[in-house]
């Protein structure tokens, strides 16, 4: 994890060079999303997750490196598959804007009883998921096209165990102790799409307080997670601007020039509230069917059909600003004890 991790740092401060020589007025933005059900009071099911992504500033198509190219392909800007066009939204082709990005993500699951040396039956299986991932993104000021393709590893090699052991040490929590019986090795590859449409709804005060709202829709197709997703947010606060950003840890959860320069909403602070709903079909989950290549059998039945609602709020001071968000997660195997119930917090910084 260490080397993926500054791997991944490495290649976001070569692109915030290359931005500050292309265009310095455009500005890249670093994320950390961290989910932990112990907000909710909990520590089984989904219990943590941690991403770390960085996005670049506005590219020019000229400037998109060869595999950026390749993914421009499933854009739906107008270089792209003609499928994928009629989906876009895109009215005026000069107004697009790429940017190109990169993650690092670790999923991690266990179930409700921590003492046994061994997995309990039917509760969620010992879990981990580590991802790195390359993207790009394409928008306009109301329409967002997201790619990203994932290459990870599920199974020890993801070094959840590890993680989970450092933080309840930190806090003095016991231990976990039957990940032996964690899902086993595998290589996953992953591509995800997401489109995410942004509307105004109200102004006051002069445009100082604003209400907004974002749709999304999106697939994924791999064999980590393979599925398809509806959703939508609603934001009000003060100097809000034009936002495509997730507030929480999503397959594609970065920074779209929060708070941006040229927006039209200039001032030191910026205070927000958020509310939002998701309906997911899952085909496929390895952390719950197992990997896909192997002959591995969890104690679980996935649902297919799974849905969330989450509430939270956001601060911004000049080019720092964090994010909580509390979310309510409907049942994702048949033998689960009840919703899940997690926090995320979302912490940004513009260069």
């Amino acid at each position: 994890m260490t080397v993926l991790l500054l791997s991944v740092v490495g290649m976001g401060a070569m692109a915030c060079a290359q931005d500050a020589l292309s265009d310095p007025s455009d500005d890249s933005y670093l994320t950390f999303y961290l989910d932990n059900d112990l907000f909710g009071g909990t520590d089984r099911d989904y219990t943590n997750g941690a991403r770390l992504s960085y996005i670049s500033g506005s590219k020019k198509v000229t400037e998109l490196g060869p595999f950026q190219q390749a993914l421009r392909k499933l854009s739906g800007d107008p270089e792209s598959f003609r499928l994928f066009q009629a989906a876009t939204g895109f009215e005026d082709p000069k107004k697009i804007r790429y940017n190109y990005g990169f993650s690092l993500t670790q999923l991690m699951f266990t179930p409700d009883d921590p003492k046994p040396y061994g997995q309990p039956p039917f509760q969620r299986q010992y879990a981990g998921w580590l991802g790195l991932g390359f993207s790009l993104h394409v928008k306009d000021d109301s329409v967002l096209n997201s790619i990203e393709f994932t290459v990870g590893m599920v199974g020890e090699d993801s070094f959840a165990e590890a993680s989970q052991d450092f933080i309840h040490d930190l806090r003095d929590i016991e231990k976990f102790n039957g990940w032996d019986s964690q899902i086993p090795n595998e290589l996953t590859v992953d591509l995800s799409f997401v489109q995410k449409r942004r509307v105004d709804l109200a102004r006051w005060g002069y445009r100082a307080f604003r209400f907004d709202g974002l749709t999304e829709w999106g697939v994924r197709l791999g064999s980590f997670r393979t599925g398809a997703h509806l959703g939508g947010l609603f934001r009000f606060g003060y100097n809000l601007p034009p936002d495509f950003s997730d507030p929480r840890l999503s397959p594609n959860a970065y920074s779209h020039r929060f708070f941006g320069a040229g927006s039209g909403y200039s001032g030191n602070w910026s205070v927000y509230l958020f509310s939002g709903a998701t309906a997911r079909y899952v085909a496929f989950d390895a952390s719950l069917d197992g990997p896909l290549f192997q002959d591995f059998s969890t104690s679980t039945n996935r649902r297919p059909l799974v849905g969330e609602v989450y509430a939270g709020f956001g601060v911004r001071y000049q080019r720092v600003e964090i994010s909580y968000a509390h979310t309510w997660r409907t049942e994702e195997y048949t033998t689960q004890r009840g919703v899940a119930d997690f926090g995320s917090l979302a912490f940004r910084v513009q260069f």
